[in-house]
């Protein structure tokens, strides 16, 4: 067998097998979600800094991070993926503020239609893209600002101590006291939020989400992308 041939095909393989990577390499790169420098409501109100998303990012990486539930899908299930969970709790308070505010009712309560047009004010609240690249903040409603210190109460009670959330804990294998410092509890809250923006904002230009419209959700439009 001629020798030749087949060092010149692998060389061939290993080139083009090493080009692909490279490229989509650099398209995931090139597409990453942006960590701005703030988030900030439109008056100018900060909600969060890059900083604060970093540390927390930290912190739960500190506590196990991937062995204790997921971001983005990635990581140990004996736990939420974090990211799912935001992402659902945030929708929903969305929708029973705006059904109370519009209806004077529960968001279940309402008749189809007006579910489905509270459905589409939501994906349009939480699918544009406001990243503005040349002050590097990206501008969240207040609504936005309040749901996230009110989930973040939630998973505050959650790795700390909060009886009430017992239950939740023994489900996930997360001990009370998992976060011991309410600072490091409201930056690790800062990053599953940053990480939740990613999952349900748009990319530029584009109908999919910067995680490519993962996790599934319905009530935000999070569908598998038509190809």
């Amino acid at each position: 067998m001629n020798t030749r041939k087949l060092w010149i095909g692998f060389i061939l393989v290993l080139v083009i097998s090493f080009g692909i990577l490279g490229y989509y390499g650099t398209e995931i790169y090139r597409k990453a979600p942006p960590i701005p420098e703030k988030f900030i409501t439109p008056d100018g109100e900060t909600v969060m800094t890059k900083q604060e998303i970093k540390d927390g990012q930290n912190v739960w990486q500190s506590m196990g991070g991937q062995e204790v539930g997921s971001i983005w899908g990635h990581g140990a299930y004996t736990a939420p993926d974090w990211t799912a969970d935001w992402l659902h709790r945030e929708a929903l308070y969305i929708l029973s503020h705006w059904a109370q505010q519009d209806f004077e009712q529960s968001y279940d309560n309402l008749n189809e239609e007006n579910q489905a047009a509270l459905q589409a004010r939501l994906k349009k609240e939480l699918r544009t893209n406001t990243y503005n690249a040349e002050n590097d903040q990206i501008v969240i409603s207040r609504l936005r600002a309040k749901v996230f210190t009110e989930i973040g109460k939630h998973y505050e009670g959650l790795f700390m101590d909060d009886p009430a959330k017992a239950h939740l804990r023994e489900e996930y294998a997360i001990p009370a006291m998992s976060i011991k410092d309410v600072d490091r509890m409201d930056k690790m809250n800062a990053f599953f939020f940053w990480a939740t923006w990613a999952t349900v904002t748009e990319r530029p230009g584009k109908e999919i989400t910067y995680s490519n419209n993962w996790p599934p959700d319905k009530l935000v439009g999070n569908n598998p992308p038509v190809h």
